[in-house]
């Protein structure tokens, strides 16, 4: 659904809900995308012995895949004109006890509300929520677009 007529757009509302599942095989997809090979994001034993509880996703995986239901709902990827957040929390992806590497371990829901907007100037700034489990995963996330 593309949204162009700003003016009908309230503070407060909830614009975009979205469940987003993550498996091993996405870690893998993206270290091959983006050249990110760390091993804290593939291999169990290097991220525990380098502190962490497992194996955890990028977190520019995290940024991308939590934009794209946003994206979804403007109908236009040139219309996110500004995108800022804070990674709080590692994204824990457990390796799955049945199944292959691509059954979904994780899921970051995410709920994009209206916090601000300039219906003149053809703005609305969207305040996100992420978390994994009950655990906020990004924060201060917000997603400005235009029409």
């Amino acid at each position: 659904m593309s949204v162009t007529d700003f003016s009908q757009l309230t503070i407060g509302d909830t614009v975009v809900e979205a469940e987003i599942p993550l498996s091993r095989a996405s870690l893998v997809d993206y270290a091959g995308a983006s050249g990110d090979h760390n091993p804290i994001h593939w291999s169990e034993r290097f991220a525990t012995e380098v502190g962490l509880e497992g194996v955890i996703a990028h977190g520019m995986l995290s940024m991308a895949v939590v934009v794209a239901p946003v994206v979804e709902w403007i109908g236009d990827p040139g219309a996110i004109v500004d995108y800022r957040t804070r990674f709080s929390a590692p994204v824990l992806v457990p390796d799955a006890e049945s199944g292959t590497p691509a059954t979904p371990t994780a899921t970051l829901s995410m709920t994009a509300v209206v916090g601000a907007v300039d219906a003149a100037v053809g703005t609305a700034r969207l305040d996100v929520t992420v978390k994994s489990g009950d655990q906020d995963v990004l924060s201060r996330t917000q997603i400005r677009v235009s029409r």
